[in-house]
């Protein structure tokens, strides 16, 4: 099934999503991975995100880098991405996009928090087609691993991790 969503996500967004689901973006979307996520986390837990105004409530992660050849995903079950997604999701981010398997406590700490996690190939041709504009929002002097905000059409991904169940059994 094909649902469109818009970004930010609301909980009902998330209820509705189940495993194998096919999505499609609009909106805003953040792009950060292994240098950024942890710092992220950081901003969390001294309470200082709104220093960087990064907001996360019902934000969307695309677990990439960003450069001027476009933006593809990297391995989410990396320890820095990995270990960051519990405490975003506890933080507001209701959907996290990236490649690979997650490990079993990652599926559970999703389900805790109410967030889902998506895969998408590495098809950089295709989401460079789908981004309207972007912006560095946060970290740059981390070049093309700071955090991005980009505005996303039509961008795809399949939910892989949902309400505790995962497409991997």
């Amino acid at each position: 099934m094909l649902i469109r969503l818009k970004t930010p996500l609301t909980d009902a967004d998330v209820d509705r999503m189940r495993v194998g689901d096919q999505i499609e973006l609009e909106g805003i979307i953040y792009c950060g991975r292994d240098a950024v996520l942890p710092k992220l986390v950081s901003l969390i837990e001294t309470n200082d995100l709104a220093s960087v105004g990064v907001e996360l409530k019902g934000a969307v992660i695309f677990h990439t880098a960003f450069s001027p050849a476009g933006i593809g995903p990297t391995t989410s079950n990396k320890v820095e991405i990995e270990g960051s997604m519990p405490k975003l999701s506890q933080a507001g981010v209701r959907l996290h996009i990236g490649k690979g398997a997650i490990s079993s406590r990652a599926v559970e700490e999703l389900k805790l928090h109410h967030s889902v996690f998506a895969i998408t190939p590495p098809v950089t041709a295709l989401f460079s087609d789908k981004i309207v504009s972007h912006r560095i929002a946060a970290f740059p002097n981390e070049g093309m691993e700071a955090l991005y905000e980009v505005k996303v059409r039509s961008f795809p991904a399949i939910v892989a991790v949902a309400h505790g169940e995962s497409i991997l059994g």
